[in-house]
């Protein structure tokens, strides 16, 4: 006869969620197409002013170095940029 163990909270086995037909398993509602483009042009802000700061914090010293810090702020340069395309569209979805 097998011995049982102590149940583990940690350990027990979570129930899967069940999916419905035309319904999502966590019900909170999608953002609009205007707000999913200002939460992303967000982050990508976000993401060139974090590649700008590291590069601004590196301690390598010389041509290399040089070199490294100016592909990331270009870097950072075509993430601010893409973050105001993507604001640009979301305010034009707005005006629809």
């Amino acid at each position: 006869m097998s011995r049982r163990l102590p149940a583990v909270p940690w350990l027990r086995p979570h129930p899967r969620p069940r999916l419905f037909p035309g319904r999502h398993p966590h019900p909170q509602p999608h953002p609009g197409p205007a707000d999913g483009l200002r939460t992303h042009s967000t982050a990508l802000r976000s993401h060139a002013e974090r590649l700008r700061l590291a590069a601004r914090a590196l301690d390598w010293q010389g041509p290399q170095a040089d070199a490294f810090r100016a592909e990331v702020e270009a870097l950072a340069d075509r993430c601010a940029t893409a973050a105001n395309g993507l604001a640009l569209g979301a305010a034009q979805l707005d005006e629809e």
